[in-house]
């Protein structure tokens, strides 16, 4: 083996020494940061379960700081949220859980969880899909298929309410154009009525003008009575010649 050779196997085994630490200082970083994320989160498991849900939320987010993909920490801030009634927030860590988590009865967990999030925000329809997909990873949870016949049951009476006000708003439209159709009817009554006020009235005659209008109608009575009887007489006379 030349000198040139043997320099070069050094320089070999020195490069998989370096490599060889490098990894062995990400291992040991990687445990590290575990250990870190798992100490914040042990200590917000405690704030959480004596109620301090704020205290308990920035300690998860610590965590979460300390290990970018823990799914735990993201998840546990969800349910701190949730617990301050902080549900928009409490439903993107839910969402972000689902994408981290691999592990099927935690991804449930996570569904479930943010159905009961959209729940809260009065989004029934999308939280009957959260608790679908939770249910679909683990058919046996009871609490899912509880809230999922719960909130069923209120988006059928939000459908049956919005019937009923839409049936109301025809209802009252249909009234309206009855009233505005009897208005037209009753404007145009008073417009005919109008134009009958409008119309001239008869003049008043005075009593001398009406005795000569009763005599003139009693000479006209008269002289029609005389001319009948003439008539009369005539048609008698014939009569009589043609039955000799």
């Amino acid at each position: 083996m030349t000198a040139f050779e043997l320099t070069s196997v050094m320089h070999g085994d020195n490069i998989r020494r370096l490599l060889s630490s490098a990894f062995i200082l990400l291992i040991l970083s990687v445990s590290l940061s575990a250990q870190a994320d798992r100490k914040f989160i042990r200590q917000g498991n405690r704030n959480y379960g004596k109620g301090r849900y704020s205290e308990s939320e920035i300690l998860y987010r610590r965590a979460a700081d300390k290990n970018k993909t823990s799914a735990d920490a993201v998840f546990n801030t969800g349910d701190a949220l949730y617990k301050q009634k902080k549900y928009s927030e409490a439903g993107e860590k839910f969402t972000e859980n689902i994408t981290l988590n691999e592990d099927a009865g935690k991804k449930s967990a996570s569904w479930y969880n943010l159905g009961n999030s959209l729940l809260r925000e009065n989004k029934i329809a999308e939280s009957i899909e959260a608790y679908k997909n939770s249910l679909r990873l683990n058919p046996l949870s009871m609490e899912a298929k509880h809230n999922l016949a719960h909130a069923q049951d209120l988006l059928r009476q939000q459908q049956e309410e919005q019937d009923k006000q839409d049936g109301q708003q025809n209802n009252e439209g249909e009234n309206q154009d009855q009233q505005q159709q009897n208005d037209q009817k009753d404007s145009e009554q008073n417009q005919d009525e109008g134009q009958q006020q409008q119309q001239p009235r008869p003049q008043e005659i005075s009593p001398e003008d009406a005795s000569r209008l009763l005599d003139a109608l009693a000479n006209d009575e008269k002289k029609v009575q005389e001319k009948v009887q003439q008539e009369k007489a005539a048609r008698e006379r014939v009569r009589t010649e043609k039955n000799w």
